[in-house]
């Protein structure tokens, strides 16, 4: 029903890695613009997402962030918040130019902190046809204080420690992203580094952990503030049981977003990306998409095809 290349696109002086699905019997389709959340990789479940859009009808690009994954960049794990935002402006431009796909049905998809700069980018974006935030960091200090005193100390300690092994070229200084409660982790909820480790497939070299200077941006980092500037329809899937981006923000900027949508799941943050629950939030996802952006007005038909 669909088929899969392995493209790339430049951003800025790096070439990000991306997977470009194409569905079958569909000429020019929208597309689905795709990337994870916090430090995370393609292959950790976004595959299955982009599977199930393509069966609908949606092309999607699903990339990875520069010093990440597949994508190239010398700075390994070094999450950056203005150069994620730039692979995201770049996704969107190589789609845009893109002959097999319609640029104007273009819908960006973002899950945790992808779903903070599905926004941010929709809003710079007048062009932009939908945007799906999924579990969405929406404000980075209502994030921060969901962690304990104890883990930012350390956290602060060690991003400022960074700082200066940059400036002073040496090597970087590392934190996990996921670990246990009062480690030096950025995501240190009960269920973090369990579930968030459970996206990542067996036997795949995953790297659990990013440059420590990442910590001191993260408080300043509030998407969600973009939500009342976004001239497209937005859907908000929210985990009312979230433990890393909290659902009260969200659901504030949702409610000034002039055209929201808002599907509540009982899933945790890490929850909604597996078994049931993801099942559920699929096809919402899909049914949002069919009411407003219909894959089906190009439509091909199989016997002209076979005829020519």
């Amino acid at each position: 029903m669909f088929q899969r290349m392995e493209v790339s696109f430049p951003s800025e002086d790096v070439h990000c890695a991306a997977w470009l699905y194409l569905p079958d019997a569909v000429s020019a389709p929208p597309v689905i613009v795709m990337a994870h959340g916090l430090g995370g990789i393609r292959e950790m479940r976004l595959d299955a997402f982009a599977e199930r859009f393509c069966e609908a009808g949606y092309a999607c690009l699903v990339f990875d962030y520069r010093n990440f994954g597949a994508s190239e960049g010398k700075h390994r794990q070094l999450l950056d918040i203005s150069s994620q935002q730039e692979d995201w402006r770049s996704a969107v431009a190589y789609v845009r130019r893109h002959p097999a796909l319609n640029p104007e049905k273009i819908i960006l998809w973002g899950s945790s902190f992808s779903g903070g700069h599905a926004l941010h980018t929709a809003a710079a974006d007048n062009a932009i046809a939908a945007v799906i935030a999924q579990c969405p960091f929406t404000d980075g200090l209502a994030s921060l204080l969901q962690v304990d005193l104890l883990t930012l100390l350390k956290l602060t300690i060690l991003g400022i420690t960074d700082m200066i092994c940059a400036t002073l070229g040496l090597a970087p200084v590392r934190v996990k992203i996921a670990g246990p409660k009062g480690s030096a982790a950025l995501m240190t909820a009960p269920d973090a580094e369990s579930g968030y480790l459970k996206l990542v497939p067996d036997q795949y070299p995953f790297k659990n952990y990013v440059c420590a200077r990442f910590a001191l941006k993260i408080g300043f980092y509030r998407p969600g503030k973009k939500a009342s500037s976004l001239c497209c329809p937005v859907m908000f899937c929210v985990c009312d049981n979230d433990s890393v981006a909290p659902a009260a923000p969200t659901l504030r900027y949702a409610g000034i977003t002039k055209d929201a949508e808002i599907y509540r799941s009982a899933a945790g943050h890490f929850g909604i990306y597996v078994a049931h629950a993801f099942e559920q939030v699929v096809e919402q996802q899909i049914s949002f998409l069919k009411r407003r952006i219909d894959p089906q007005s190009r439509l091909l038909d199989h016997h002209a095809q076979r005829k020519v």
